[in-house]
């Protein structure tokens, strides 16, 4: 019934316990071969300069730009990203400067949060001789360089603003002044407008996350109490997502008679001013913006001490209805 027995067992057990001893084998092998490779990958990984990112909003059109442009720099140099979303709250961003200067990150780049509310994630980094830049975060305290200055970017769509209002009327200005970007934008508008007394403005701050939704609603009160007719009317956000809010109450209102300005020039502002829904953007070009702080960064850890901080800005464009189809033959991935 058996076949012979080998070493007290029938054969073609034995001979099955060698297959299997033969396949186990193998099999350790492949997977120590694999986890070879992986911890290989993971040392050359950790072996790479660490750019530590902490974005304000990381999900946002022209965040996720600056972010493409950094990684596609420092991929060129042969570092590393890693980035921290901290949804608006200066507390996390703090956070997250403080674990890059832990991890020892070769650098570290603030997004939009102000460098006055980032002064512990400053220390942090300065203790572990580690530099910061920021986005629209401005110069002061250890900061090495800056770009993406609010600004600058606002003033050619605020002055459009208050031309085609005819110097007066009413605007909606959806604002956010945790961001040094928006208050920045704020200041000017503040300071445009005020050559302008006969427009009158209704400040509403949005939230990070909810700007939409925020845009929105108050757009729909704001409506309520300036009806069609009544005189000039503009909806002024400090960027393009919560201008972008206030179209949606705008169209189901079925008011075209408010015009609608934005900044930073993001896909769904573009299509908004191809469908006739926005008046006019200011596109920020934040891929170059990143890709070239990254660069920036680069010459910051050559320079050491002899480094001098400086702000390196990229013009902002206008783009309107009468210009929006060139612009994107001229910048196509802009729509993507």
């Amino acid at each position: 019934m058996f076949a012979k027995q080998q070493g007290g067992q029938p054969r073609f057990l034995w001979e099955g316990n060698m297959r299997t001893t033969r396949s186990l084998n193998k099999t350790l092998t492949l997977c120590a071969f694999g986890a070879a490779l992986t911890f290989g990958a993971q040392m050359a990984a950790a072996d790479k300069p660490l750019v530590g990112i902490v974005s304000i909003a990381a999900t946002e059109a022209n965040n996720v730009r600056y972010i493409k442009g950094a990684e596609a720099a420092a991929a060129e140099l042969g570092w590393e990203v890693s980035v921290i979303d901290a949804a608006g709250s200066a507390d996390q961003a703090n956070s997250g400067i403080q674990n890059f200067a832990q991890r020892g990150a070769h650098a570290i780049i603030d997004m939009v949060f102000p460098f006055s509310s980032i002064g512990a994630g400053l220390d942090a980094a300065k203790s572990a001789g580690i530099p910061v830049v920021t986005w629209g975060g401005g110069l002061g305290s250890t900061v090495a360089a800056t770009n993406g200055s609010g600004g600058p970017m606002a003033e050619p769509i605020v002055e459009m603003m208050a031309k085609e209002m005819g110097g007066k009327g009413s605007v909606l200005a959806l604002t956010y002044r945790t961001g040094e970007v928006c208050r920045n934008r704020e200041v000017v508008m503040d300071q445009i407008l005020a050559q302008h007394p006969d427009i009158k403005v209704t400040k509403n701050e949005v939230r990070i996350p909810g700007y939409f939704e925020d845009g929105a609603q108050y757009a729909n009160a704001w409506l309520t109490s300036h009806p069609a007719g009544s005189e000039p009317l503009a909806v002024w956000g400090c960027w393009d997502d919560p201008a972008i809010g206030a179209i949606g109450s705008l169209r189901a209102q079925g008011r075209d008679d408010v015009k609608v300005y934005g900044i930073n020039g993001n896909a769904q502002a573009l299509e908004n001013i191809r469908g006739g829904h926005m008046t006019a953007t200011a596109w920020q070009d934040s891929y170059s913006e990143g890709y070239n702080m990254v660069k920036m960064l680069d010459e910051i850890k050559k320079a050491g001490a002899s480094w001098q901080p400086k702000a390196a800005e990229v013009p902002a464009v206008v783009v309107t209805k009468d210009s929006v189809e060139q612009f994107i033959t001229d910048h196509p991935d802009a729509i993507k």
